[in-house]
């Protein structure tokens, strides 16, 4: 046994502590920095394994269930404990992950999915003492809705289940209120730092970088990296783990480094299992590993001395309104870059060099964000309605589920048949059963029905992973590639049969699906791609897309735009149908990008998506003119159209309306009469207000069903007398008083009838200035209100002077009018006194 070394960790210090918190209070928060022995020897202590107390039965309640976010970690974990207790995984120390079952009898090491699938079959948790929720500060989705039920649990079913949040953060308050519920905050029990000094070295790259774009990482960035894994190598001794935000990253630097003077190992979560226990045995030589995420926590890499971080992580990013989602490379936070560096100082003085400025450091954001407010919740508001809470609004999370983002996971379970009437349905229940996201156990379920289960398991084992990135985009092929590997270091190709044969095995022990919203005709013994594009379309119908004419991409049912990516094997075939298994939309892309589809025809769109098939009849505003068809659509795919006979008459008047609306009042006949008419009630509704109407374009179309109840086209807006009905918007008495209030013309001293222009600000008398000699005062408008602007023309027609004050103008103004144009008209008369002189249309007479 190796347990006296393992009881030496700082940890050791909390554990009484930890012990007489949950003694009290049933609940506690533990708060130990990595390499501080919280993963291994607490839960053997709290199973009575380690570190002996005076108490006869430190664990009466049962084993202890460790809870990690990922699969490897539960892996490390379990092994390392067994290893402390000189026994082989299974017996004391146990791991449950998916795909792999040793449970153990006293301490069982399962990953989230595994407990909360546990938790739906059996609430009360029967055998299970205490349960330690390690990581819980990298706020994985699952792990937050564990902690939810587990605290439901204990207030509802066994108040003496223990429970603990171990954290590998100083930031314990969230967590302590949360397990402590209405009686005060939960006791957090902490360890002191058992890591050993660090120096950290900045080590940006010597010219700026551009930074990451969705999945693309500036391969001047990744060079950057190699050549500072090659400089750590030569400036200090012990291996190197060397953290890259993904599997193609990775594969990246290794190329790069094929030549130095170490073992590289890269670990992630597709690592085989060989690589993943090579990563975490002492080496023989020196080592550089190149690592996701996953060795942030809970596992260490014995000799690291050297971390180098490119500073980049991978978070999922979800169009709800699309049914898109990917994920996206960010800047790791400050929190997760000081967890990083962490892994150099567990069990020696290190160093990190950071591929960033001491600068951009402290504009880092504080902490990752939380998986709920960036993923896909379809799964997570599956497993809460099968936990009697729809809503989640009762489920003690930290943090609240996106309104928006819950409310697109409700619309795909209810397409999935999942839920009716935000209760959960039997099949809603055997699809959670599965263990997949709810598109890919409905794919497996009705899958299997309509392909064969062998078929429909090989289809969805290959959805629930990304494909490496030689896969290309064409999935049949990539199944094709994959039956014909037998290689077993072929790490994909091994998890992939692992996981096909798990989900067979799944499909020969659930009762019968039932029907699925649909049935499709079965294609078993069809071609590959009718296989495959049934089970795609199945997992994601809204993502059946159609060619759009003229080589514009594709259209997806859900309405969506899609292109085919540069290189793409299946551009060569020019398919007119695809089954979308993935895909993602750029940044500032209307479009989005097919990463993996399948070749299909029409006939498998139309059964596999068959949910989505509707016949309608549609009236609408198409073209510039009412259009009336019945319609099939497969969701936004137009397949068929055929003139309707005899449309609904309230159809074609909305789509009249509509029409209006989109292409405006230019539609109709606007006679110069009808213009005029429409200046003038404007200019008195603007002077008067009420009862005079008003006549701009929003109150015009907001009256237009009043005055278009006999117009079924285009044509008949034409024939529409504008003026008829502007004169019908009027009330009788202003009716009667349109004249005297705005005039349409009016009558000057020569006798003349000048037509006002309303068009203005302010209505304008444009006329001769001869024809005004005589007169001090142009009427007044709007029932004396509003002055009537006159322009003083020259005998040409030109504007010779403005005003609203005549009397003033012929005393002041009318000497430098005349004095410029009497020499260029002299046929005119220019009176020395206008006020006396007789007006007149025409010129002196011949002398």
């Amino acid at each position: 046994m190796h347990i006296s070394a393992a009881e030496g960790l700082p940890v050791r210090h909390a554990v009484p502590g930890l012990r007489a918190a949950l003694a009290g209070r049933g609940a506690a928060v533990l708060a130990a920095p990595p390499g501080t022995g919280k993963t291994t020897l607490v839960p053997l202590a709290l199973a009575g394994l380690a570190l002996p107390t005076a108490a006869p039965d430190p664990d009466p309640g049962g084993k202890v269930l460790v809870l990690e976010p990922r699969r490897l970690a539960a892996r490390a974990a379990a092994r390392r404990m067994a290893w402390l207790l000189g026994e082989p995984v299974g017996r004391s120390v146990g791991v449950t992950v998916r795909g792999e079952s040793r449970p153990g009898s006293r301490v069982e090491v399962v990953t989230t999915g595994v407990v909360l699938q546990r938790l739906q079959d059996d609430p009360a948790l029967d055998g299970v003492g205490t349960v330690i929720l390690d990581e819980c500060h990298e706020r994985h989705l699952d792990a937050d809705t564990a902690l939810a039920f587990l605290l439901d649990v204990r207030a509802t079913l066994r108040p003496e289940l223990r429970v603990v949040a171990a954290s590998a953060t100083a930031d314990t308050g969230p967590w302590a209120r949360l397990l402590g519920g209405d009686g005060g905050p939960a006791p957090v029990v902490e360890t002191e730092a058992a890591l050993h000094p660090v120096d950290a070295v900045w080590a940006p790259p010597p010219r700026p970088v551009p930074p990451p774009h969705g999945m693309r990482v500036d391969p001047a960035l990744l060079a950057h990296v190699a050549a500072t894994v090659r400089r750590a190598l030569a400036e200090r001794d012990g291996d190197v783990l060397c953290f890259l935000p993904g599997v193609g990253e990775i594969a990246r630097v290794a190329g790069r480094l094929a030549d130095v003077p170490a073992e590289v190992l890269q670990v992630h979560g597709q690592a085989p299992a060989v690589v993943q226990d090579a990563v975490l045995a002492p080496g023989a030589g020196r080592r550089v590993v190149l690592a996701t995420s996953v060795a942030e926590s809970s596992l260490t890499v014995p000799g690291v001395r050297i971390v180098v971080d490119a500073g980049l992580a991978r978070e999922p990013r979800t169009d709800h309104a699309r049914g898109l989602g990917a994920l996206t490379t960010v800047r790791a936070s400050r929190a997760t870059a000081e967890q990083r560096a962490g892994r150099a100082g567990r069990e020696a003085p290190g160093t990190v060099y950071r591929c960033w400025t001491r600068a951009e450091h402290e504009r880092l954001p504080a902490r990752p964000r939380p998986e709920i407010e960036l993923a896909d919740l379809a799964g997570f508001a599956l497993q809460a309605a099968c936990w009697g809470d729809p809503d989640a609004s009762g489920l003690a999370l930290p943090d609240p589920p996106p309104a928006a983002a819950m409310d697109a996971a409700r619309a795909v379970l209810h397409a999935l048949g999942a839920v009716r009437d935000g209760r959960v349905t039997p099949r809603g229940r055997l699809l959670a059963s599965v263990g997949l996201h709810p598109r890919l156990a409905r794919a497996l379920l009705d899958g299997a029905r309509e392909v064969g289960a062998r078929d429909a398991a090989q289809i969805v084992a290959l959805l629930s992973e990304p494909p490496p990135g030689a896969a290309g985009d064409d999935l049949t092929a990539a199944w094709r590639a994959l039956r014909r590997r037998s290689r077993p270091a072929d790490g994909h190709a091994a998890r992939w049969r692992d996981e096909a044969r798990r989900l067979a095995r799944t499909l020969a022990a659930l009762p019968p699906a039932g029907p699925s919203r649909g049935e499709a005709p079965a294609t078993e013994g069809g071609s590959d791609d009718a296989v495959a594009g049934t089970v795609v379309a199945l997992a994601f119908p809204e993502r059946v897309a159609r060619a759009r004419p003229g080589g514009g991409g594709y259209l997806m049912a859900s309405g969506t735009g899609a292109v085919l990516a540069d290189g793409s094997a299946l551009a060569g075939a020019r398919p007119r149908w695809l089954a979308v298994a993935a895909a993602d939309r750029p940044a500032g892309s209307a479009s989005a990008r097919v990463r993996q589809a399948v070749v299909i025809g029409e006939d498998v769109a139309r059964a596999a998506a068959a949910p989505l098939l509707e016949t309608a009849d549609e009236v609408a505003w198409r073209d510039g003119d009412v259009s009336a068809r019945r319609v099939e659509r497969l969701g936004a795919i137009e397949l068929d159209a055929r003139p309707l006979r005899d449309p609904d008459p309230d159809l074609v008047r909305a789509a009249v309306l509509d029409g209006l609306r989109a292409e405006g009042l230019g539609l109709l006949d606007w006679t110069p009469a009808a213009v005029a008419l429409r200046q003038r009630l404007a200019f008195l509704h603007g002077a008067l207000g009420e009862p005079w109407p008003a006549v701009g374009d929003a109150a015009l179309l907001d009256r237009a069903p009043e005055w278009l109840a006999g117009a079924r086209r285009r044509a008949d807006l034409r024939r529409v007398d504008v003026a008829a009905m502007l004169r019908g918007l009027l009330p009788w008495e202003a009716a009667s008083r349109l004249e005297e209030y705005a005039p349409e013309r009016i009558e000057v001293p020569s006798g003349s009838r000048i037509r006002v222009d309303y068009g203005g600000e302010r209505p304008v008398l444009a006329v001769k200035l001869q024809e005004l000699f005589g007169w001090d005062a142009a009427p007044r408008l709007a029932g004396g209100r509003v002055p009537l602007v006159v322009h003083l023309l020259s005998p040409a027609g030109r504007p010779a002077a403005v005003t609203a004050d005549l009397a003033t103008f012929w005393r002041e103004g009318y000497k430098a009018v005349r004095a410029e144009l009497r020499g260029r008209y002299p046929k005119h008369p220019w009176p020395e006194d206008p006020t006396t002189a007789p007006p007149t249309r025409r010129t002196n007479p011949r002398r």
